[in-house]
């Protein structure tokens, strides 16, 4: 089931649009985005990198850099703890990079996703306190690490958390909220109380940046120096799935220019072997083939060779490095597929398709596809989902959550339990015996107060408009609302009363349909659906008229350029 809910609120479009030298369909959909002062418009269009935000705002950042400077000034070691996935890849290599130009001795571990789990843990630790390791540096990573920290500090290291993770609480007896930190000697995490940071939504991989932004600012170093972090932070923001909005948006946009001509070896290479040399690069491109590409050696093998891609100073070790990613996230794919399928089959056939939260164990699944089958299980039920694998001490498991659950808190009242979790509103990570299971799974429901209309698939329009009343400088106008992700979404426009015919598949998956729209002028243009081609063209047999929601594209054929619709729903 679809709701379609059109975003009415108001501005003075037409004005807003001389102001700005833009058509008032564009000043509808900013205004939509809740930019509403003239300032937040200007930022939203023309934001750049002058309009971040400075590192002093960071609670915790001055104390990070002072004992950063000083291991730096005594020579000590120190070592760099991040993470797996894409953003504790970006964090490590932008803090280990920037701390080699300050003059650091400085070394990385990552964790193995299957033999240690997420984040800092006590193997790690004895490792680093075996090579002489005086200070450990978290990124993306460590904010929930009450025992490992206090392991760390208890061998005499000296520890620096920076995260961007939910800070851990205690609910009280009186309802109020205890918020619990390591003992760390320094935490920079802006989540944290007290924390004059203005955004909060930055990834791991921003905090990172922006305390090496600090220390080079310590050490006199130009400002340009920062620069080569920019399109790592802008990589570790859109893969990590973080809000495109206020500064996130300006480092994304800055990021994705600069990847176009980066002086990076391996991201050129990972570039080349996705055929993207050409490419217009965008969010797209990050989230759905460069980034799965690094997650993919976290997931199947180990993240230091996604780090050693990027750190490569060679350009034919680089090709092959990336060539073997490839490779990697086209076998994930293939895996994820089958667990989808396996997973499809489990809720249909059993009593979980009558749960709000669906909990589905695939015992046998690979545990780190557990996140990305949880998130295609999510679309299409449009329920929170937590998908659990066996794992070697107990079940391991991975959630993605709908706007109306908030996937942390509702862990939290289940701690009792878990072995061990940690996450987002959108998303979580959990680890409980096998013996758990169901009365997990029976607890969360239990607890669950998502209602029918929570769980129902919300169609949010931008503007009704006519397909005629779109033009390729209306689309090219569109450009300027890029980059386009979760927080900034794709504008979404409808219209009601299509015919639409002459429908053609194509694809090895049959999953393009080529279609002819027609509205009730007789206008008609050409148009595009992306999915079950034989499924889509039977349903549109059902009806002769059909209310679609699209986004207009620009199709280029033989250097001529046409208007495509791409329709996205339909009802």
């Amino acid at each position: 089931m679809q709701k379609w809910m059109v975003l009415a609120k108001k501005a003075d479009f037409y004005g807003v649009g001389r102001k700005f030298g833009v058509d008032p369909v564009i000043a509808r959909v900013i205004r939509n985005r809740e930019r509403i002062s003239e300032e937040e418009i200007e930022q939203y269009l023309h934001g750049g990198m002058n309009q971040i935000y400075s590192f002093q705002l960071m609670k915790g950042m001055e104390k990070a850099l002072e004992l950063l400077l000083e291991k730096i000034g005594e020579k000590k070691k120190i070592r760099i703890i991040g993470d797996y996935d894409i953003d504790g890849v970006c964090s490590t290599y932008i803090l280990l990079i920037g701390l080699k130009k300050a003059g650091a001795i400085v070394d990385i571990d990552i964790p193995d996703r299957i033999k240690d789990g997420y984040g800092i843990s006590k193997e790690l630790i004895d490792l680093a306190y075996q090579a002489g390791t005086d200070t450990i540096i978290t990124c993306d990573n460590g904010i929930s690490a009450m025992e490992q920290v206090a392991y760390a500090k208890s061998l005499g290291m000296t520890v620096i958390v920076t995260d961007h993770h939910e800070i851990p609480y205690e609910e009280q007896e009186d309802g109020s909220i205890k918020t619990i930190l390591p003992p760390a000697d320094a935490i920079v995490n802006p989540k944290q109380e007290g924390c004059r940071y203005p955004f909060k939504g930055i990834c791991g991989a921003m905090v990172a940046y922006k305390l090496i932004c600090g220390l080079y600012e310590k050490k006199g170093f130009p400002k340009e120096a920062q620069e080569e972090f920019i399109e790592f932070a802008a990589i570790a923001t859109v893969g990590d799935v973080m809000d495109l909005q206020d500064e996130n948006r300006i480092v994304v946009k800055e990021g994705l220019r600069r990847m176009k001509n980066t002086k990076n070896y391996g991201l050129r290479a990972l570039i080349r072997v996705n055929h993207l040399e050409e490419a217009e690069l965008t969010g797209y491109h990050i989230g759905f083939v460069l980034g799965p590409c690094i997650n993919a050696s976290g997931r199947l093998s180990t993240a230091k060779k996604a780090l050693n891609l990027l750190l490569c100073k060679d350009e034919k070790k680089a090709q092959e490095l990336a060539e073997e990613l490839k490779a990697l996230n086209d076998s994930r794919k293939e895996m994820t597929q089958k667990g989808v399928e396996q997973a499809e089959k489990l809720v249909e056939t059993t009593e979980l398709k009558e749960d709000r939260v669906l909990v589905i164990y695939l015992p046998d699944c690979h545990e780190s596809l557990a996140g990305i089958i949880a998130g295609r299980i999510r679309e299409t039920y449009n329920k929170p989902v937590i998908v659990l694998t066996k794992g070697k001490d107990g079940v391991k498991g991975s959630g993605r959550s709908i706007e109306t659950y908030h996937m942390f808190k509702e862990l939290v009242k289940c701690k009792d339990l878990l072995s061990k979790f940690g996450g987002h509103p959108m998303a979580a990570g959990l680890s409980l015996p096998e013996e758990n299971i169901e009365a997990f799974r029976r607890a969360l429901n239990k607890k669950c107060t998502l209602t029918q209309e929570d769980m129902m698939e919300k169609v949010l329009i931008d503007v009704p408009m006519p397909i005629s009343y779109v033009t390729l400088p209306l689309i090219r106008q569109l450009s300027l609302l890029e980059p386009f992700g979760k927080g900034n979404n794709k504008p979404v426009f409808a219209e009601k009363n299509i015919k639409i015919t002459q429908c053609r598949i194509f694809g090895k998956n049959k999953n393009v349909v080529k279609m002819k729209l027609y509205d009730k002028n007789g206008i008609c243009m050409d148009g595009v659906w992306f999915g079950d081609g034989e499924a889509f063209v039977n349903e549109i047999q059902e009806k002769e008229r059909w209310s679609i929601a699209y986004y207009p594209s620009i199709n280029t054929y033989n250097g001529r350029e046409s208007i495509e619709i791409i329709v996205q729903n339909y009802i």
